[in-house]
């Protein structure tokens, strides 16, 4: 018998802030509520395997992300409402040109910060996909690349690799300069272009020095 999300969301809640208090979190690079307060929120993007400990630094910022409509996408929908943040449920697979739509509605009309991860939800690893593009196009928002480094974690044999932070570790965060990709029209060269142009500037991004 499955838990139902609504139940099990506030104790993975609860347990989620408890392990990022441990950390030692440094950021470096952060403009993200400069651009908010311009009137010009942005759209986060990282890769898949480095975003645990990212919105246990969202302070006061209204975020957006998308999540799949599936069942574990259900029981993530929940966590990240707990913790504050607004969901677009939808995937590659289901629903998600909706869920792009709905974002850059609430971005370019609501002020909300957007957060993907350009390589998920299945991979390849570190390869970026069109999705953040499609909103920056249509909310008209610049892209911030961000990379998050933890010293010590526990590294999962998942597709991505996802790193859990050890408790009491340090973790580096570090923000790139924002940019506004160079789009007039959305056509298959111009995404290809911009995504290669994201991975080179995530991979650009290194952790900082002891």
């Amino acid at each position: 018998m499955r838990i139902s999300p609504g139940l099990t969301a506030p104790f993975i809640n609860i347990f989620y802030r408890l392990w990022c208090s441990t950390l030692r979190i440094r950021q470096t690079g952060r403009k993200l509520e400069e651009l908010e307060e311009a009137g010009t929120p942005a759209m986060v993007c990282l890769w898949h395997d480095e975003v645990f400990a990212l919105m246990h630094v969202r302070r006061a910022l209204r975020v957006v992300t998308i999540v799949s409509q599936s069942r574990d996408g259900e029981y993530l929908a929940r966590l990240l409402q707990a913790l504050g943040l607004t969901t677009a449920r939808g995937s590659s697979s289901r629903g998600g040109l909706k869920a792009l739509l709905r974002m850059a509605r609430l971005m370019r009309g609501g002020g909300y910060t957007g957060c993907i991860t350009v390589d998920g939800p299945r991979g390849p690893r570190h390869v970026a996909k069109p999705g953040a593009f499609i909103l920056s196009f249509h909310a008209q928002v610049p892209i911030v690349p961000v990379r998050l480094f933890p010293h010590r974690a526990k590294i999962f044999r998942s597709w991505d690799r996802f790193q859990l932070p050890l408790p009491f570790s340090r973790v580096d965060i570090v923000f790139g300069e924002p940019y506004m990709p160079q789009m007039t029209e959305l056509t298959d060269d111009v995404l290809e272009r911009e995504c290669r142009e994201l991975e080179r500037r995530l991979e650009a991004l290194h952790p900082l020095e002891l």
